[in-house]
Order: C-alpha cells, then structure tokens, then sequence
C-alpha cells in the first residue's frame, strides 16, 4: 500500500508544474517559474517620459535596458508601498526581458495541473483574463497568474516602444 502511494505522488510530481509566488498586498500570486529568470532587491529606475502609471522606468541590468512595471498598480492594488521586503522579479515574456515589482517573494511550488481551480468569472469591471486559475496551497490560497496574457501584446508593445524612446 505504500508503495502504491508513493509511485502516485512520484507521479504527480512529474506533472506539476512550478510556480514562484508572491505576494500583492494581502493576496498571494503564483507565476510560472519558468518564465523567471532572477529576483533582484527593488531599485528606482529611471522615469520613462509619456509611459503609463504602471510602467515604473528602466533599468539596466548587465548592459540589457529592462522595463520595471509595478503589478501593484497593474493590478490596481489599494496601495503600493515600497518596504526592504519589495523586489523585482525578472521575466523573460514572450522574449521580451521585463522586471515585474512586487510586495515580497514568498516561495516556489510545485501543482499538479488538477490542483489549479477555474476561477470564477465575474461580469463588469473585473478582468479576470489573466488568471489560470486559484489554488489551495496548505492554508493559503494562490491565484495562478498567466504572465503573458497579464501583460498582453498590446502592453507588452508599449512597453518596448516606451524603452526605446
């Protein structure tokens, strides 16, 4: 018998995915760890004239110009404060490097596919295009980010035209 249950969830670890969590104010993210290619303490970059509010500036990390978007004010966040515990992740989305600001990195997680819930639609307002999906992690519930379709082509072109200006 444990042997069985041992061979299930060696098997249900090979099909989970990973993802890098953290957090938004009080709301805990999941995206794919793939995408992340390193976690850097927060340091102001610098202001692109005419980008919008949630593109924060560039920076330059090893010779490559990065664009720095707060996900605080993408997502319209009650408030975005920045604390010693405030990082940029770095992304590689869509070949396109970028930084992404957040309150703080909590770990990394492994779920299987079935372990990501739809997430409810809501009518109005709400844009819920960019979630995967909600997760249960121990006591925690973790919105599964899809990075892409959060900062959609259209974004993600504004964002190299804003770099390049």
């Amino acid at each position: 018998m444990l042997s069985t249950h041992a061979q299930r969830s060696t098997s249900a670890t090979a099909n989970a995915a990973e993802y890098l969590t953290f957090r938004l104010g009080q709301e805990e993210y999941g995206i794919d760890i793939l995408r992340v290619q390193e976690i850097r303490s927060y340091e102001q970059p610098t202001r692109m004239a005419h980008a919008p509010e949630f593109i924060k500036g560039v920076i330059d990390l090893r010779g490559v110009i990065v664009p720095i978007v707060d996900l605080r004010l993408k997502l319209q966040c009650e408030t975005a404060e920045y604390t010693d515990f405030t990082v940029v992740i770095i992304l590689n989305v869509g070949g396109t490097v970028l930084g992404a600001v957040v309150d703080a990195v909590a770990d990394v997680v492994a779920l299987p596919a079935e372990a990501i819930k739809p997430a409810p639609q809501f009518q109005g307002r709400v844009d819920s295009s960019f979630v995967r999906g909600i997760a249960t992690v121990g006591e925690r519930m973790l919105i599964v980010v899809d990075i892409e379709s959060l900062l959609s082509s259209s974004e993600m072109g504004l964002v190299k035209s804003a770099a390049s200006a």
